[in-house]
């Protein structure tokens, strides 16, 4: 990547965190003013950030719409969000999905609960990879060799008790889902917050995206939360069907039968 080109785009996450002026992004740069000027004027032109009247820079409604465009635009998304919305309906609970890209875990769509108490999730953010039910379905997909240098280089943050704490644990639990084909995530992350997931697959049988239903114990146990997993694995398996253009095998059988 060229040097003008890096600059410019690690503007972006700075001013994600807030508005910043022109010496603010030059220091964070490591530039003279002058540069960091033409590369704002730039990403400016094209709608990527914007000038406000205090002179400070904020990112432009250009970015949110091509990250809008890109989320649309994957097609496991628009297939899933039908199957998501009923799983959503029958349930009450939150249901997410994920996908994994660039070495991270990101929700790319959620469906919010119907009870008052909510989980602060967002569209486009990423999960606590070693912690969440989807994260550990689409590691435990990798081959072992990507499996265990991605182990190897993560931070295992203690957010509760019962989060991973290693990655000798982590391999573990990635085996055992990998094995069984489905994770959960039962107080890891927020200690009252409980979540079943399972496998969306392609044609070749890789997992394509994740899928889970997530309750907060004041709402359902995480036993009562456990017993929906059949329910979830079978919206799983039919929104692989819908994205990979397969058959049923049952509904394949009922059709040979006719």
């Amino acid at each position: 990547m060229s040097q003008t080109v890096d600059r410019a785009l690690s503007i972006l996450p700075l001013l994600a965190q807030g508005p910043a002026d022109l010496g603010q992004v030059a220091d964070r740069l490591g530039v003279h003013k002058s540069t960091a000027l033409r590369l704002l004027r730039t990403l400016h032109e094209h709608g990527l950030v914007y000038r406000q009247q205090d002179q400070r820079y904020r990112l432009g409604a250009r970015l949110f719409a091509l990250a809008q465009e890109a989320v649309e635009n994957l097609d496991v998304r628009e297939i899933a969000h039908p199957h998501l919305a009923a799983l959503n309906e029958r349930t009450g609970h939150t249901v997410h999905l994920a996908v994994h890209e660039d070495g991270e875990v990101v929700y790319i769509d959620k469906v919010e609960s119907r009870y008052p108490v909510r989980m602060y999730s967002r569209i486009g953010k990423p999960v606590a990879i070693t912690v969440a039910a989807v994260a550990k379905l689409l590691l435990a997909d990798l081959p072992e060799a990507e499996r265990r240098t991605l182990a190897g280089r993560l931070d295992y943050p203690r957010y509760t008790p019962r989060s991973t704490p290693d990655a000798a644990a982590f391999l573990h639990e990635l085996a055992t889902v990998r094995d069984q084909g489905w994770a959960t995530d039962l107080g890891g992350h927020e200690e009252s917050i409980n979540c079943v997931a399972a496998p969306i697959h392609g044609a070749d049988g890789r997992v394509v995206a994740a899928m889970s239903v997530s309750a907060p114990n004041v709402v359902v146990t995480a036993e009562e939360l456990l017993a929906l997993l059949p329910l979830v694995r079978r919206t799983a398996e039919a929104i692989s069907h819908d994205y990979s253009g397969t058959t049923p095998q049952k509904e394949a059988e009922a059709t040979a039968d006719e």
